[in-house]
């Protein structure tokens, strides 16, 4: 109990890094954006918001946060609906009468310990030397694919500012190269061409070079060839993190049993296993709490996690439900349950629990959750479910986005990392059951898990 409370006061401290109005008008700039990943921090600003407002019994942030939940939520296809209806209980604040102020004309403090002090683009090479020895750490490069212009995307972001205006550099064969202050504190190149590019890069003193060439070879392989490539998901230099899979169920519990007996334990086994064999082959330590089929405990599987010292855990699972037409991806993260159906989902999930501890003792367990880790398994759960759904919409119709939810979870309590459930699809509808149980489907399946990894380690 001392160590509960002892996160939670630490948390409390966290959050009152910054003034609750800074964070407010931050998230309202961001949700104008129309990039989804600027959508996302918005998103995680007002649920930062949300949890302060209940810690301080403060009502009128408790509305502008759910506010912005709400609108944030319904952009990014998350589950917002016992927000929504939150948010309804509530009255709206009035409007306080503010005079307008003068626009000021100082220039926004940069806040880094790096400068940029030349960008030079010369024979397929990009160098952009800075004033000082760059870390490993000071470099973030991920890569996206922008489906609908049809635009490939590699970008760099580096902690450090150019205090000049944002320059664009021409190279023949590229579409546009662009370098500007992304905040105070993070310089970002983005790289775009509308063909698939050859990107590498390293870091020698205070410089970063870029090698860019086009890839012809790659441009010209099939679509199918392109889903279970490497090459487009989110990359970081920093890789020397461990991952914990988790495949659902084993032994003597099937999990759920669906269309034609397929039952839910063989099914993720198979998933789990080309996840961790993407993982591996980019280079991260991967880890699974069986490795056959065998019963585990729901509460030996996050100890495991937790021995293993995991920077995540995530445990992946295939739904079920008597409504044979039910279909979806969804993705959970652990929270006392503001749904009927997350309860629903929990409650099948947590069926193989025989713990000692009784449904009043979980429940009241979960009242005091470790809230510190609540906004990075969210952050997480956003990224998984983006990656799956990005990797199987190029080949498949029909793939529904059954949204980002919070539940009561019983496998993810006790996690010291973001833990996070994913549910694949429901193997109770005769579509998805035929899918899930294809090698092809499971390896794109898996492949967007490993892409939704790369994009949270990117991201944080």
């Amino acid at each position: 109990m001392f160590r509960f409370f002892l996160l939670l006061f630490l948390f409390t401290l966290s959050l009152q890094a910054l003034n609750d109005t800074a964070i407010l008008k931050r998230a309202n700039s961001l949700i104008k954006s129309n990039s989804s990943s600027d959508q996302f921090r918005a998103y995680n600003d007002y649920k930062n918001l949300y949890l302060r407002s209940i810690m301080s019994d403060n009502e009128k942030l408790k509305y502008k946060s759910l506010e912005g939940i709400v609108k944030s939520g319904k952009k990014l296809h998350i589950d917002i609906s016992q927000y929504q209806k939150e948010l309804y209980t509530i009255k709206k604040p009035p409007k306080k009468t503010v005079k307008k102020q003068q626009k000021s004309n100082k220039k926004i403090k940069i806040n880094s310990s790096h400068k940029l002090e030349s960008v030079v683009c010369d024979d397929g090479k990009l160098v952009i030397k800075f004033d000082k020895k760059l870390e490993n750490k000071q470099i973030n490069y991920f890569t996206l694919y922008d489906s609908k212009n049809k635009v490939y995307k590699y970008i760099f972001d580096v902690h450090a500012s150019m205090l000049t205006k944002s320059k664009s550099l021409r190279k023949n064969g590229i579409k546009r190269i662009k370098l500007g202050q992304y905040n105070p504190t993070t310089l970002r190149l983005v790289i775009e061409n509308n063909t698939r590019l050859k990107v590498r890069f390293h870091k020698d003193k205070n410089k970063l070079i870029v090698k860019i060439k086009t890839d012809v070879k790659n441009n010209k392989k099939s679509s199918a060839k392109k889903s279970t490539s490497a090459k487009i998901s989110p990359k970081r230099v920093d890789r020397d993190k461990t991952i914990v899979l988790d495949p659902g169920h084993g032994g003597k519990d099937p999990g759920a049993v669906g269309y034609k007996k397929y039952r839910e334990k063989i099914i993720v086994m198979q998933i789990a296993k080309n996840v961790q064999s993407y993982l591996k082959k980019r280079g991260y330590k991967v880890y699974m709490t069986r490795g056959q089929d065998k019963f585990i405990k729901l509460s030996n599987r996050t100890k495991y996690a937790n021995k293993k010292n995991a920077d995540l855990f995530i445990s992946i699972h295939a739904n079920a439900a008597e409504s044979k037409k039910a279909n979806g991806i969804e993705c959970y993260f652990l929270s006392k349950s503001r749904s009927s159906r997350a309860s629903r989902v929990a409650a099948k999930e947590n069926s193989a629990d025989i713990s000692a501890m009784n449904k009043y003792g979980k429940k009241s367990f979960l009242n005091i959750l470790n809230h510190h880790k609540i906004v990075a398994s969210n952050k997480l759960a956003i990224d998984l479910q983006r990656g799956m759904l990005g990797s199987l919409n190029k080949h498949y119709k029909n793939v529904r986005d059954g949204g980002v939810r919070e539940g009561p979870f019983w496998v993810l309590v006790g996690a010291q990392m973001p833990a996070v459930l994913v549910e694949v699809g429901f193997i109770s509808n005769k579509m998805e059951a035929k899918r899930l149980v294809n090698s092809q489907y499971q390896k794109r399946l898996a492949m967007g898990i490993a892409d939704g990894i790369e994009r949270y380690f990117a991201n944080n």
